[in-house]
């Protein structure tokens, strides 16, 4: 991957720029805690207390499934989960006589599936924007109004995030540390003082550690197993930091840290909310509270001023999450795009190694998702299956770096032990054996069979959508490789038609 002396910087390139140190790829991914927010409630009204342990266990996953991740970006130089699992599956030599490049689709359609995980971010905690504001000074919009509100938001804070992105990621660290230091700190202020003003009650969590008529049969494991998946969706988001892989100047040392510090503020962080907001409220009061699990707990600290800086703060949050959720996920088109797994025209950057054409294709979806007129719950459970199916591909191509002698001989800049290699073995068996068929049943339960297909249909319909692509490509871009090998068979054609003459 081009650095950023040697990346062309006159009118579009194809090459992201190595600018970022560890520091600001955290700083871009501190966000990530935010995305707590619209799972909390809904998790802690179907485990009760019992959630607590599921955030725990959750981020702690994360420690097995990012740090492998983390060596494959510093090593190939690549994008994250999406750019890792296709540069491992992408083999051309073996499969180039070949009808179909098996590897290829493979690789791509785990990168489609993080993509289907992080684009719908976007609108979800856009919808949620609106929603604090709407609840909060009783606006009473509904139905098609509310909709038009959500996108004028839409328009507004994506307007916001490419302008302050579009002269890279450095640009955009310092927007995110404005909004880390008006957020998370707060936020942490807010959840905290019940412990110190007598309103946490730990009895809350002792006695409602489980739902009443709670079973520990199949379907109540069913039901865990589908909760930790939901949880995973924001627990383990701070895989973020390794997105930027190829934009770091120093990668073997500064994408193991970015990681590890990022990780372990997200193990911090989503045991006070979620443990502080269940002691504060109990079962009863996030019942009642809804989505708006924060605004309660700020008013009984500071009176009704504090549930407006509540909302103030979640707002400041919601943009910083949408930011990393924008800026992560435009680097994952990109890495498709020059693949040839997405039209090549997303692969395109500007001069300072943005790619934009990317943004604007997210905020497309991002506006379509609105007018779809679903909840943001029912958006994060959908997109929660692509997640879960990414990280187990994700792990796979983890292990396949280290087994295929393709890459015996490339030099590791950043390598993980042995404890982690055999973490990402446990890891990929858990994500296919045991999350997908619990969150499929988790989804089936809570909001019906149809979004069940419609979570698996988000998935895998990229695949003729894939083999379109690369259609396209043959047909408008000759030079770059394709995925299937239009010219299989047609050398014999002749031969066979004389055959048949004779």
């Amino acid at each position: 991957m081009a650095d950023a002396e040697s990346s062309g910087t006159q009118g579009g390139t194809y090459e992201l720029l190595r600018t970022i140190d560890w520091k600001q790829g955290l700083i871009i991914a501190m966000g990530i805690p935010i995305l707590i927010v619209p799972s909390l409630c809904d998790l802690s009204l179907t485990l009760w207390a019992m959630s607590i342990i599921i955030w725990v266990l959750s981020v702690l996953s994360g420690f097995l499934l990012n740090l492998p991740l983390g060596e494959m970006c510093a090593t190939f130089g690549v994008a994250g989960i999406g750019g890792s699992i296709q540069h491992v599956y992408r083999d051309d030599e073996k499969y180039k006589n070949k009808k179909i490049n098996t590897g290829r689709v493979i690789g791509s359609l785990g990168a489609w599936a993080y993509f289907a995980t992080w684009v719908p971010v976007i609108p979800i905690f856009t919808i949620m924007t609106g929603v604090y504001i709407n609840d909060y000074f009783n606006l009473g919009l509904d139905g098609m109004t509310a909709t038009g509100f959500y996108i004028l938001l839409g328009a507004l804070i994506y307007g916001f995030i490419i302008l302050s992105g579009r002269k890279g990621l450095e640009g955009g660290a310092k927007v995110q540390l404005i909004l880390a230091g008006i957020t998370i700190v707060p936020i942490l202020i807010i959840c905290l003082v019940p412990l110190l003003n007598g309103n946490f009650h730990l009895d809350y969590i002792t006695s409602q550690m489980s739902p009443d008529g709670w079973a520990w049969d199949g379907n109540g494991i069913l039901m865990i197993l589908g909760c930790f998946t939901v949880a995973q969706w924001s627990a383990v988001g701070w895989e973020s930091a390794a997105t930027y892989g190829a934009e770091y100047k120093q990668p073997e040392k500064d994408v193991p840290k970015a990681l590890t510090a990022c990780g372990l503020l997200c193990l911090f962080m989503y045991f006070v909310i979620a443990f502080c907001m269940y002691g504060t409220l109990g079962n009863a009061g996030i019942e009642e509270a809804g989505a708006s699990t924060l605004i309660p707990i700020a008013k009984g600290d500071f009176g009704d001023i504090g549930g407006l800086i509540a909302v103030f703060l979640l707002i400041a949050g919601m943009v910083m999450i949408i930011q990393s959720a924008f800026l992560a996920t435009a680097r994952t088109i990109q890495i498709m795009a020059k693949d040839g797994n997405f039209p090549l025209l997303f692969s395109r950057t500007n001069k300072y190694g943005v790619p934009m054409f990317a943004m604007y294709f997210e905020a497309a979806i991002g506006f379509i998702v609105m007018l779809a007129g679903i909840t943001a719950s029912q958006i994060l459970a959908v997109s929660a299956l692509g997640f879960a199916i990414a990280l187990g591909m994700c792990c796979c191509a983890f292990i396949k770096s280290r087994r295929d002698p393709r890459f015996k001989d490339v030099e590791r800049v950043y390598k993980v032990g042995k404890f982690w290699y055999c973490g990402a073995w446990f890891m990929m068996i858990f994500e296919f054996f045991f999350m997908i068929p619990g969150l499929l049943y988790y989804v089936y339960d809570t909001m019906g069979l149809l979004y069940v297909f419609v979570g698996i249909a988000a998935t895998f319909l990229y695949v003729p959508c894939w083999m379109l692509i690369q259609y396209w490509n043959h047909k408008h871009h000759p030079e770059m490789s394709c995925g299937i090998n239009f010219d299989v068979g047609k050398a014999s054609k002749p031969e066979a038609s004389s055959r048949r003459s004779q």
